[in-house]
């Protein structure tokens, strides 16, 4: 009992609101400045410890120690990775269902995440949110969201939080190709376009909202051109080219920082499993072919041979990283494991806000 307790107390330390305006400098956070060959190795760890994880967690699934939905981000780990390379520990990320590689970028820790899907007390909400609902606010992450589209309105109030205190920091949103035909998607950008935000919206376009594919949900295919009608720029990049979408973030968050306002930018990626992992790749429409080409646009191989090629890294290096980090897993699956469970109690804690008393009421 009393380690269970010195346990809850050290996660109580990370209640939202909890860290203030000091943010938590995370050792996996991207290097903020940074040389050329440090940030690339950064990346290309980012890239492996998303792509490790998401596997090991979908072995986890089918063998009933992980429970609840899961949505795999295997595939797109160059949009999280290009993104979060130009963020500092004090800027923020609203991510969507599919967050497990958005909180790895922002710094998180591997085997507090793990522990949350686990649904131990350890995890970054106590094992509350699980996959889809992971918050870690004193890294800049304001939560991942099971509704889709809705963290634009939530990256959209960040912001105008940020733009009242004037500070330089940034909002990013994540969101996929079907949160751009809701109600919230228009509303969000267009109050960040018209009071000039610092938020970044990232839409990741995998080309399936669930199971439609994009063709038959929105009539133009290039979903950036819709910035136009907010009067913000709007940019497209191969979001499987890790270099190439950290080239346009950058130049996105620089706009936001110095008071430019918002930006769109339509990463096109494309995810290698199913909506969700219990549903089959190919189960739902998609073509074998189409799975096998994108495939072969894997973004790890594409970043390791540009390191190779420019001799920026060595084989021997790159394995090196590769075999650190497949220890990572195993030590936040033994972490996990190790974990106590919540007491059924515990259900009715961190359920409001305690605020401490006033002198007028």
């Amino acid at each position: 009992m009393p380690a269970q307790q010195e346990v809850i107390q050290v996660a109580a330390a990370t209640e939202p609101g909890a860290a203030g305006e000091q943010p938590v400098v995370s050792q996996y956070a991207a290097p903020v400045p940074a040389g050329e060959r440090e940030r690339l190795l950064w990346m290309y760890r980012t890239m492996l410890r998303i792509r490790e994880f998401d596997e090991r967690i979908v072995q986890l699934f089918g063998e009933g120690k992980i429970a609840g939905a899961l949505h795999s981000y295997v595939g797109e780990e160059a949009v999280a990775t290009g993104v979060c390379a130009h963020l500092r520990p004090d800027d923020y990320v609203v991510s969507t269902h599919r967050g497990h590689g958005h909180l790895l970028a922002k710094g998180g820790e591997m085997r507090r995440m793990m522990a949350e899907l686990y649904g131990r007390v350890d995890g970054y909400c106590r094992g509350k949110g699980g996959s889809m609902h992971i918050t870690a606010v004193e890294l800049g992450m304001l939560g991942a969201n099971g509704i889709v589209g809705a963290g634009v309105p939530i990256a959209t109030g960040a912001g105008t939080a940020i733009h009242l205190k004037g500070t330089d920091q940034v909002v990013v949103c994540f969101f996929g190709d079907g949160a751009v035909n809701i109600g919230p998607f228009h509303e969000g950008l267009n109050l960040a376009a018209t009071w000039n935000l610092p938020v970044t919206f990232v839409c990741e376009n995998n080309l399936y909202a669930q199971f439609t594919p994009q063709r038959l949900h929105a009539k133009l295919p290039d979903l950036y051109l819709r910035a136009q009608g907010y009067g913000i720029p709007g940019l497209v990049v191969d979001g499987n080219d890790v270099l190439a979408v950290a080239d346009v973030v950058q130049e996105a968050v620089a706009r936001s920082r110095s008071g430019g306002g918002p930006t769109f930018i339509e990463a096109k990626t494309y995810r290698w499993h199913g909506h969700a992992v219990n549903n089959p790749a190919s189960a739902v429409g998609r073509d074998e072919r189409e799975i096998a080409d994108w495939k072969a646009k894997d973004p790890i191989p594409r970043l390791a041979h540009h390191l190779l090629e420019r001799g920026i890294a060595t084989a021997l290096e790159l394995d090196s990283i590769r075999d650190e980090v497949l220890q990572e897993v195993e030590a936040s699956i033994a972490f996990a494991e190790a974990s106590p469970s919540a007491p059924p109690e515990a259900a009715l804690e961190h359920v409001y806000a305690h605020l401490p008393p006033r002198a007028d009421l």
